[in-house]
């Protein structure tokens, strides 16, 4: 069940506490007044994450009293590349409790409440209305936008963070005569059109950056320190290791935050972003199979059924790890909108990637130029890794 705030812890610190903080203390800028201040503080962090794990174990060592923590999912080995806040005897655990575990390790004074639920619509303004700032660790368009509107509603100050391959991005949102979220990203991009850490890749250390940062902008906050990324942003190239940044300003005709806005109540924020529902047929049945399983597909290879198989990954991903099957033919993704006419429309064509996401955006692009006879294997080549091949390597 949800967790909910109700008693705050005191602000007087114990002599425990006074060791534990001493580095903070004699700082001028903090002080005893400045750390109660912290340990009276409520935060949420949206994600237990990649970039969750820096702002869950520096803000839990830098005394916030509070922590809301938002999360449904379970460590996975892949996580583990960046996500320091979980280990490897912690594989398949729920990352709440890993998380809410290690934090407690950091510093037992700090209070940790799960929400181990999927932030929705629905549930979004109950859940952030208890804390004082909001963080933002995921890693998807339709929650940054959810987030992003209800701390507007709220009033809350949303601090904002993000990472790709090896770009990373920070700001603060949503203060007061600020610029939202909005004010920068007026519409999301086209579905599919930025690929996913599980697609792109990042770099590992990236996140540690982004997210401790965005621990640092939440204890500016908190304690009315220094000037914070209100009304810029923040650009991380970490490869030419680069930082630059772009002025930002409220947009008066921001449908959020402007000075007549017109979203009043939280939306569909996957609709708002393309994301479409699964259809199903008028009888409540699954329409025409579009995808096949990697244990069918082993079938229909095995009896001798003649199949053309196309990866859409990147070439470095097939050097990990491809099917190895006769036929089977890389074609990236990017690359299929001038390379498509080399398949033949009149072939059983299964497309593939590694999980299955892009393959699907595959399919409904060869689809749309009239390849009647083409299917996405679900679950991609980690499937079949798992049901049919696991010499494969996962990754």
């Amino acid at each position: 069940m949800n967790g909910v705030v109700t008693e705050q812890p005191s602000a007087a610190l114990d002599p425990q506490e006074t060791l534990r903080y001493a580095r903070h203390l004699i700082l001028p800028e903090v002080g005893p007044a400045g750390q109660a201040k912290l340990k009276a503080a409520r935060v949420l962090c949206v994600g237990a994450g990649g970039l969750g794990s820096p702002i869950g174990l520096y803000l839990g060592a830098a005394g916030v009293g509070t922590i809301g923590m938002v999360d449904f999912d379970v460590v996975d080995l892949t996580n583990l590349q960046r996500q320091i806040i979980h280990g490897t005897s912690d594989v398949g655990r729920s990352k709440l409790e890993s998380a809410a575990e290690a934090v407690r390790e950091v510093n037992p004074h700090v209070r940790i409440v799960p929400h181990p639920v999927r932030l929705t619509s629905a549930n979004a303004l109950e859940i952030l209305r208890d804390y004082d700032v909001v963080v933002d660790g995921t890693d998807n368009f339709p929650t940054r936008y959810l987030v992003n509107d209800a701390c507007v509603l709220l009033g809350k100050p949303y601090v904002y963070g993000s990472i790709f391959r090896f770009e990373g991005q920070n700001a603060v949102f949503a203060t007061e005569g600020g610029p939202c979220y909005r004010c920068l990203f007026a519409e999301p991009p086209p579905p599919g059109m930025v690929p996913s850490c599980a697609e792109g890749g990042v770099l590992g250390v990236l996140p540690g950056i982004v997210g401790t940062i965005q621990a640092l902008e939440t204890i500016k906050l908190l304690l009315g320190l220094g000037e914070t990324l209100a009304g810029r942003l923040l650009i991380i190239d970490a490869l030419k290791m680069k930082f630059r940044e772009l002025r930002l300003s409220r947009d008066p005709a921001c449908p959020v935050c402007g000075d007549n806005p017109t979203v009043t109540a939280l939306i569909d924020y996957e609709q708002f972003c393309g994301i479409e529902p699964e259809s199903k047929g008028t009888n409540g049945m699954e329409p025409e199979a579009t995808e096949i399983s990697a244990s069918q597909l082993k079938e229909l290879l095995d009896s001798g059924d003649k199949i053309t198989l196309i990866d859409v990954r990147e070439p470095n991903e097939w050097e990990i790890g491809n099917l190895g099957l006769q036929g089977a033919r890389l074609i990236p993704l990017k690359e299929l909108p001038q390379l498509y006419e080399e398949i033949d429309s009149g072939d059983d064509i299964v497309v593939y990637c590694r999980s299955g996401a892009r393959s699907a955006r595959a399919a409904d692009f060869l689809r749309q130029q009239g390849y009647e006879r083409v299917r996405n294997l679900e679950g991609g080549i980690r499937a079949w890794s798992e049901d049919v091949d696991p010499s494969i390597p996962k990754y």
